[in-house]
């Protein structure tokens, strides 16, 4: 199989500086700041961003290596996500421990400041190089009728208790 080469094109700066600490998805991450640095050579692509309410952050969890199945202690394909106390495929999941440690967000674009952007509901670890930022777009990326799988049997209470993470003010 062919190697593949990313380069990183900004950073993103959160108050999340420990995993364990670290909202698990962005809608538990409400009221949690941020700002996206793009490198200077990629500011033009910022042209235009503004108008945009979201962004989807790509992103590489660069401290995944950290992270272990929470039950057996090791990196495997079948691991217990955060929300449930039984072990599921890796790709029925959106744990950290991955063969390729790519995250994903969304966040809401509060303004942006040169080639920074400030943005709100931040899930991510302070200092995580940024891949690639594409803009939310309702009509592309909203799905009404779907399933969640193995998620569904959990409520959205257990959810937010679960995925916070944070310590309240």
């Amino acid at each position: 199989m062919e190697t593949l080469t990313l380069t990183p094109v900004g950073i993103i700066h959160s108050e999340h500086a420990e995993p364990g600490r670290t909202p698990i998805q962005s809608v538990c991450a409400q009221g949690s700041a941020g700002v996206v640095e793009v490198f200077p050579e990629f500011e033009e692509g910022l042209d235009d961003i503004e108008g945009f309410s979201h962004l989807h952050l790509i992103y590489w969890l660069h401290r995944a290596g950290e992270a272990t199945n929470a039950v057996s202690g090791e990196r495997s394909l079948r691991i217990v996500p955060f929300l449930d106390d039984v072990p599921h495929g890796i790709f029925a999941t959106r744990s950290p421990i991955r063969p390729n440690p790519l995250g994903l967000s969304v966040v809401r674009l509060i303004e942006r400041r040169g080639r920074e952007l400030v943005v709100d509901d931040v899930d991510v670890l302070d200092g995580t190089p940024l891949l690639d930022i594409k803009p939310y777009v309702e009509g592309f990326d909203l799905r009404v009728g779907t399933r969640g799988g193995w998620t569904e049997q959990v409520s959205s209470d257990e959810f937010l208790r679960r995925g916070e993470r944070r310590p309240k003010p």
